[in-house]
């Protein structure tokens, strides 16, 4: 049943990909009210995410930046597809690197280190790694947690691979770094996902509780490698730039949680400036924080 579905929407998934830009917008506008005014999917979930995380807003104002969400949302959702057979001149040209960022991947390439990049579901990471891949000398690879669908799963690698990005499996990241240690690399970690209480480091994150992935830091600090906080700013509808700042140059010093806290303080100041473009309908805050993690008052 997984291949029927994967081959009957394989070739609108092509169609849409080849759309030119001004159209393939004009479809996620459509996509949009099917989305938000039909379905609302997940409404409820990002109405109560959006309300907690900014209780100074006005119910009219979290309306509004709920539908701006849900509208960024739908074209997200096509310029991945468009990853797919978008040229390399038109990737560069609506994903640039900043200078600044370039200045800091050319000097860790210079000086022969392995750095390990941390973000977060904002902006449009997918095209972030092509131009990334295309611009920089490190070789990047990007962790993800594979697809259930394996036809999917194989049609997300084909996308994430086309200008030379590497993938690993969450479950084999910190095997495959020390496999990838003679190279100099670059390792991507997307971690605002939301693990087990048990395990987590926990902070104060938009107002909540919120549990954090010890991995990052874990195996920076075993690698020792420099972390590197990106930024995917929006500039306009299918435009973005890429912004990166050093957080911390030797990782195995660093203070027990010190990591964790600075990269997601610093996804929180980015959400602030531009918060429809993160991913509002993640059940970001399912989990309570345990007994043993409460903060001393």
């Amino acid at each position: 049943m997984q291949g029927l579905i994967y081959y009957i929407s394989l070739p609108f998934i092509y169609l849409l990909s080849l759309l030119p830009f001004p159209v393939l917008y004009r479809v996620s506008d459509g996509f949009y009210f099917i989305l938000y005014y039909v379905f609302g999917y997940r409404k409820k979930v990002a109405m109560q995410n959006l309300r907690n995380s900014f209780p100074e807003k006005s119910e009219k104002e979290i309306e509004r930046l709920c539908k701006d969400y849900y509208h960024y949302l739908c074209d997200l959702f096509l310029e991945s597809f468009k990853t797919l057979t978008i040229g390399r001149s038109s990737m560069l040209k609506r994903c640039t690197l900043s200078p600044v960022a370039k200045d800091i991947f050319d000097r860790y390439h210079q000086e022969g280190k392995s750095i390990m990049l941390v973000m977060g579901h904002y902006g449009n990471w997918e095209w972030a790694g092509n131009t990334f891949s295309l611009t920089c000398n490190q070789k990047l690879f990007v962790v993800y947690h594979p697809f259930g669908n394996k036809y999917f799963n194989g049609l997300m690698i084909r996308m994430r691979t086309r200008f030379g990005t590497g993938l690993i499996a969450m479950k084999d990241t910190y095997k495959d770094m020390v496999k990838n240690k003679s190279m100099i690399t670059t390792t991507a970690f997307i971690a605002d996902q939301t693990p087990q209480p048990d395990n987590a480091f926990w902070t104060t994150f938009l107002n909540q509780d919120t549990p954090v992935f010890r991995g990052t830091e874990k195996i920076a600090k075993k690698m020792g490698y420099p972390i590197v906080y990106i930024t995917i700013k929006r500039l306009k509808r299918g435009y973005y730039n890429i912004l990166a700042e050093v957080l911390s140059e030797d990782s195995k010093n660093t203070a027990e949680g010190q990591i964790s806290e600075l990269h997601t303080a610093r996804l929180e100041k980015d959400i602030r400036e531009q918060p429809e473009i993160w991913l509002w309908t993640h059940r970001r805050w399912k989990h309570k924080r345990p007994t043993e993690n409460q903060p001393i008052l």
